[in-house]
This record gives structure tokens, sequence and C-alpha cells, in this order.
């Protein structure tokens, strides 16, 4: 027997075990059982629950049978206990595995983390598991999560290590050796893909480790570099838990935010709520998204970075391609940025020009013409030059995106970029159907995390609202056009979030994609190519109901040719952020977030 290797195996063991000894007191006269032991010289005690007696007396009991065991060992002269084993890398095991684990005792659960419970519970050898996505998703606190988790003896055999940029996979694979030895079953690897040769020898952990029974979990911020490693080294070796995308039901069960508009400003990201999940005001003041600086530091940080580093470490950097020359002239970040930046400008050129040109700057002329309250009420949109206004912008969004011409770059770069971005599960192109004969397809790119994109075009609209065209108004009507576009930007938002989410969502018979006709648009259509019949939907930021919003549901060309291509339309429906109601033509209306949670 290996004396050394069962003195660690019973530490291990011994940590994750209850401590203490069971002591029974007497309460108002009916004898209740209570876990007694020291700690910092304290004695310290807590009462034990019904369901939980059966576990902490087994679990007290195998401590000592442990205990016992583990002195009479250390009773032999042949055993050196000076000499713990040593690591070349960060491993964590035992009672400092067991501290990680303390500070997300009470946090609420990813919906993807069951994927990775149910990893590590199969019986499957020869694939490993990949938790990636952007900063701030969740994926080191998933780790914390699944060792707590664990039973006892589980978590005894489990080891979490913590790659540095200067670690090798050679290194790792000593250290994986020895955990081996010792009799681990499951190795957490965080932040694998800063070693500079992990996507090159990624077979390593799914060839040798997980192909003798070992789990092996993979964690990591540069998830292009699992999306390489997946296609050049792991192929059908490894089960995948994306993390980027957070939809609306989920960032509102784990912050406990049920407001569409809070998830617009702030979405994307878990960083809102890790200090206190019951405080808004400390959620918004550490949001990703809270400013354009922030914004801009995480594009930095969590996209720019990531990109570059994976293109660098993978194949001697053969896949920069077209952007070697960026690359080696430091000016792909800004490429990035910029790209992003024009994703964004162009989707805000969409909805403002499209606006002021068709729909009285956005309805808002109207709105605001017809304000309850008089101190808001202004015809100041009647009175403002429409084609100025339109030029202008036009000119300004034009002039921010000559920016890009001055580091050179071409459609090439663009389309690589964006390749990357779907691979970071940053953008997602949700169909866009069309009536129009012979129409080109339609792109319709929508970004994932939402609270970058409003970021942007708020500060993309608060430095319109300075330029000189505006200068003549008042603070006061300044501000509410600057306030009126902004509404227009989140009710588009809004429309793109269910579309997004609904898309994400379906079952394999149905089709999820927004509709144009030569004059207007249902903001979605779900059709189901089971039963041949489709819903149709507009989206709609408001609490109010008013007839305009139904005018496409009920224009009955629109609907005769919907349900010739689509089949009978089985609904029609105004997803809006009011209460529930069907209208006496059969029209309902529902709640966005009551929707968006139920999906």
């Amino acid at each position: 027997m290996d004396i050394n290797k069962r003195m660690i195996e019973l530490e291990n063991e011994i940590a994750v075990l209850p401590q203490g000894s069971i002591n029974i007191k007497k309460i108002n006269g009916k004898e209740q059982p209570y876990l007694q032991w020291t700690e910092n010289g304290k004695s310290k005690s807590k009462y034990i629950k019904k369901d939980e007696r059966e576990q902490i007396f087994a679990g007290v009991e195998r401590r000592k049978q442990l205990q016992d065991e583990l002195r009479e060992l250390k009773k032999l002269d042949i055993v050196d206990t000076s000499a713990p084993i040593t690591f070349e890398t960060s491993v964590v095991i035992g009672n400092r595995l067991i501290a990680m684990t303390k500070g997300v005792r009470n946090w609420k659960e990813r919906g993807c983390f069951k994927q990775l419970q149910k990893y590590l519970s199969s019986d499957t050898t020869d694939r490993i598991c990949l938790v990636f996505g952007l900063r701030r998703t969740g994926k080191t606190t998933m780790l914390r999560q699944a060792v707590l988790k664990m039973a006892p003896d589980q978590a005894a055999k489990t080891a979490y290590m913590k790659a540095k940029g200067n670690d090798t996979m050679a290194a790792i694979n000593r250290d994986l050796k020895k955990l081996q030895e010792l009799g681990y079953e499951n190795v957490f690897i965080d932040e694998v893909t800063l070693m500079e040769d992990f996507i090159d020898s990624a077979a390593l952990f799914s060839d040798i480790y997980a192909a003798q029974g070992m789990k092996i979990v993979l964690s990591g911020t540069d998830s292009l570099g699992f999306w390489f490693a997946l296609h050049q080294e792991l192929y059908d070796r490894a089960v995948t838990i994306h993390t980027t995308f957070i939809p609306f039901r989920e960032h509102s069960r784990l912050l406990g935010i049920d407001s569409i508009d809070e998830y617009i400003r702030y979405g994307g990201t878990l960083r809102a709520g890790e200090l206190d999940f019951d405080d808004n005001d400390v959620n918004a003041e550490d949001a990703s998204f809270r400013d354009d600086e922030s914004t801009r530091r995480y594009i930095d940080t969590a996209i720019c970075k990531n990109i570059q580093h994976s293109l660098s470490c993978c194949q001697d950097g053969g896949y920069f391609r077209h952007l070697q020359s960026l690359y080696e002239t430091g000016e792909l970040t800004g490429a990035i940025n910029r790209i992003i930046e024009d994703m964004n400008h162009r989707f805000l050129i969409r909805i403002l020009i499209q606006k002021f040109k068709s729909h009285d700057l956005g309805s808002a002329a109207d709105v605001l013409r017809r304000e309850r309250d008089p101190e808001r009420r202004t015809d100041i949109l009647d009175r403002i030059d429409k084609e100025a206004v339109t030029k202008r912008l036009m000119d300004y969004l034009e002039i921010r995106n000559q920016e890009e011409q001055s580091i050179g770059i071409t459609s090439a770069h663009v389309e690589e970029i964006k390749e990357y971005l779907k691979a970071l599960d940053l953008i997602v192109d949700v169909p866009n159907e069309t009536m129009i004969p012979s129409a080109e397809p339609l792109e319709n790119i929508i970004f994932t995390q939402p609270g970058m994109r409003y970021c942007q075009a708020q500060a993309l609209v608060c430095s319109l609202a300075k330029d000189e065209l505006f200068a003549s108004l008042g603070e006061q009507e300044k501000k509410m056009v600057s306030d009126r576009i902004l509404e227009e930007v989140r009710g588009r938002m809004m429309e793109e979030i269910v579309l997004l989410e609904t898309y994400k969502a379906a079952k394999k018979n149905k089709r999820i994609f927004k509709l144009t006709f030569s004059v207007g648009e249902y903001d979605m259509v779900i059709y189901d190519s089971k039963e041949n019949t489709c819903e149709c939907y507009e989206i709609k930021h408001s609490e109010q109901i008013v007839s305009a919003q139904t005018k496409y549901l009920i224009d009955e060309e629109k609907l005769n040719q919907t349900s010739r291509r689509f089949g009978d339309i089985s609904k029609r429906c105004v997803l809006y952020r009011g209460e529930d109601t069907i209208l006496e033509n059969g029209i309902e209306y529902k709640n966005v977030e009551e929707y968006l949670k139920n999906l």
C-alpha cells in the first residue's frame, strides 16, 4: 500500500465531512440534536434539521473512522509527513478547495449549470467538458458551485487548477499525472486558454486523461481559443457549455431585475449583482455597461484581447489571415472596436433615419405635441427642419465611421472579424424573410449582450444632442428630444431581444423570423412547419394599447400574403409592457416581460 497516497486521500475526504460531534440538548422537554465544534478557539453549535440528520450523523461517524485510520498511519516510522506532494502549477485540493466554495454558497445557478452536473455524473469516457464564454458570464462560479454540490467523497477526489500565462501543457500534464496517481477523478482547469500552447495541444486532455476515466472540465475567458481547439484538436470529443448569452428570463432570475428596460441598459453580464443581489443601485453602479467608458473597456479586455490572444496562439498565428497586417501594426484592437461600433451606428441609422423621414421623428413629434403634462408638451419637433436634421445626422454618423479608413479596414477584415464575433456568441444573424419579389435576403445581426449595444447607441445620441443643430434649443427641450430618440432605440432593441430569445428557444419544427412587406413588416413570425400554421407578432415598447399598433395585424392583404406562404394564422399578438388582454377582434396583447420569462 502507498501510505503517502492513502494519507492524502484520507485528509481530502476528512476535509469535506462535517466537523465536530453530535450533542443532544433538551429544548422544551424534547431532545434535539446539535452539531458542536470548535472554531478559532471558540465553541460553536448548530441545530440539525430533520432532513439533514441522516447525512450529518453518517458524515460525523465517517469522519471519526477516517481520523482513527489517519492517526494509525502517522505512527508508522516509514512515513515522511514533512514532505507533502508538490505541484508545478497552481493546484487547489482538500480544505482549500472547500474554502473556495463558501463565497458562492447562496448564489443562484445559471441554467446551463445542469449540463455541467450531467457531464460530471455521467459514465462517458473519452470526452472532456468545455465551459466557455465572455468575461463576467459565470464560468468560474459554475466550477465552484459544482464542487459545492458534490457528495463529500466525490469532492475529496476533485482538484482545481488555475492556469497562468507562463504555464505550459507539459507542466499541466505532469501535475495531472500526479493527481491521477493520487486517485483524483475530477479536475477543473480554469483559465486554460491563457497558455500559449493550449490550442495546438488540447487533445491531450481527451485522448489521455478522459480516455482513462478522469473527468476534465476546462474553462477560460478566451472562448475563441476553445472554438479553434474544437475545430482543430478536439472535434467530437468535447461537451460544450456556452455562457455568453444570458437571456432575459435568466438575468431576471439571477439578479431579481424584472424590467425589460433594465435588461436593455445593463444586460449581458452577471457583474451587476455579484455584490448584492437585492440592491438595484449597486447593480447599476457595478454594471459592465454602465457608461461609454466601461463599455469600451469591456470590449477591449473581453473581446478584442480575446480574439488577438487566440489568433496568436493558434498554429503560430496561422488563423490571422487578412488580419495579420492589422495585428503586426498594433491596429487590430482599434479595428475590432470600430467594426462593433459601426454595426451599432448602422443599427442607429436604420432607426433614426427611417423615423426622421417617414414618421415625424419616430412619432416623437406627435407624442410630444399631445403630452398631458403641460411642462413636457412641446411642438419643438414640428419646428425643426427635418431634412436638415436628417442630413446632419447622416453626415455625423458617416464622419464617425470614416475613422475606419484610417487603419485601412477592408470588406475581408470585416467578414473575418464578424466570423470571430459569431464564434464568441456575441452576434447572431436572425432570419429576415421578405414578401418583396426578387429581393435579396436581408442581414439582421443582433447582439447577444444588449447592454453593450444600448450603451454605445446612448453615447452616440448624447453626442448628437450636443451638436450645433440643437445648440439653439433650451436644455429641457434638448433632453426631451434625446430622450425620445433613446425611446425609439429601446423600442427597436426590445424587438431584437424578443426575436433573438424566441429564435434560440424554438423547437426544431419552428422557424422564427422577421417578415418584411413592400410597405411595413411583422416584427416576428413563428412558423410551425409540422402543423403548417403561423403566429404573427407586433412588438411595441409601450404600456398603452393604441389602435395604430395593430394596423398590420388587421391588414387583409398582408394577412392573405402571409397565410398563402406560411399556412393558417393561428395567432395575432402584440407584445408590449402592459397587462394581458384580448381585443374584440381576437388580437391578443401580452406582457413582454412575462412572455420572455415563460419561453
